[in-house]
């Protein structure tokens, strides 16, 4: 019983010393993962996270007990449940995260396995003989007999994701060689400084996040404007509409200053602006026809001068 009472102190004394440490903890399910594959992950995550399993009895009443100092705790108890194991990091989450689902290995299907994801037969020759044409015909696999040998016509959905593998199905993958499942560590769940969230969170992208932040501030300024209520990001847009009605009042009376001069001059005379403008571009025509105007005359006084004859006459 000391031996037990120890164990479970070192224990308690590890676990609490890894929450103090770190403020990241993926919470791991572990169901079908070889210790080949857990030794591999530590490996991988040696210098950046710690791997820690543990009975999720003890678990809970380790962190029952850490909750009296450390409230936020808590939200860690809902997910102790399953075949659970934790990994400790204070690296980057989107790094880590790749390292724990990067290892997976190819299984053969085993019977009352649920498929994670949907099964299927390619078509193609299987090289068997003829003889177990009707272990195939049993699951509804369309064949032929070609050179001899079963043939598959066409791919075949044999199992859908979230099923059962059936005896019959596991039997036909396996003499397919056939191994469609891969099992590796699966995160549930993230606890981040004292908050929780799903692993799906860390796939969100800084340009997803910039246009969820840009559209925020959109709807916020046209609220703001709409209601005439002021806000930071209506400054701009409220100081312009502001300097829009004060030119609309300077034209409307004789109140003026020399940044509206112009316009008022342009309000007031139309016809000179008017004006103003064919003149300017007829210069800018009539200088680009000069020299070509001035060539014919050239060759005018170039005719005169031959008067008809020749070189040698």
């Amino acid at each position: 019983m000391g031996g037990k009472s120890a164990t479970k102190t070192a224990y308690f004394e590890k676990l609490k010393q890894l929450l103090d440490e770190y403020r990241t903890v993926f919470i791991v399910g572990v169901d079908n993962v070889s210790s080949q594959q857990m030794h591999e992950i530590r490996i991988s995550l040696r210098g950046e996270g710690v791997v820690l399993m543990g009975k999720n009895t003890m678990v809970r009443r380790a962190l029952k007990g850490f909750v009296a100092e450390n409230p936020e705790f808590e939200r860690l108890l809902p997910h102790v449940r399953g075949n659970v194991g934790f990994i400790f990091t204070n690296a980057d989450l989107k790094a880590i995260k790749e390292k724990i689902l990067a290892n997976r290995v190819a299984a053969p299907a085993r019977a009352g396995a649920i498929a994670p994801g949907d099964v299927w037969i390619p078509g193609g020759n299987t090289g068997m003989e003829p003889g177990k044409t009707a272990f195939f015909q049993a699951l509804g696999v369309p064949t032929k007999i070609a050179r001899g040998t079963i043939e598959i016509v066409s791919d075949l959905k044999l199992v859908e994701a979230g099923n059962k593998v059936g005896a019959s199905e596991a039997t036909l993958l396996n003499l397919l060689n056939i191994s469609p499942f891969t099992y590796g560590m699966t995160i549930q769940q993230v606890y981040d400084n004292g908050q929780c969230f799903g692993a799906d969170v860390l796939d969100i992208t800084d340009e997803q996040l910039l246009k969820t932040f840009t559209q925020a501030i959109q709807t916020i300024t046209a609220i703001s404007l709409a209601a005439n209520y002021p806000t930071i990001p209506a400054t701009m847009h409220s100081l312009i509409n502001g300097y829009k009605k004060v030119l609309a009042v300077a034209v409307e009376t004789a109140y003026s200053w020399p940044e509206i001069d112009e316009l008022k001059d342009r309000i007031a005379n139309p016809d000179a602006y008017a004006s103003a403008a064919p003149a300017a571009a007829a210069a800018a025509t009539s200088g680009g026809d000069a020299p070509a105007a001035a060539a014919p005359a050239e060759d005018e006084e170039e005719s005169d001068e031959d008067m008809g004859f020749g070189l040698f006459d």
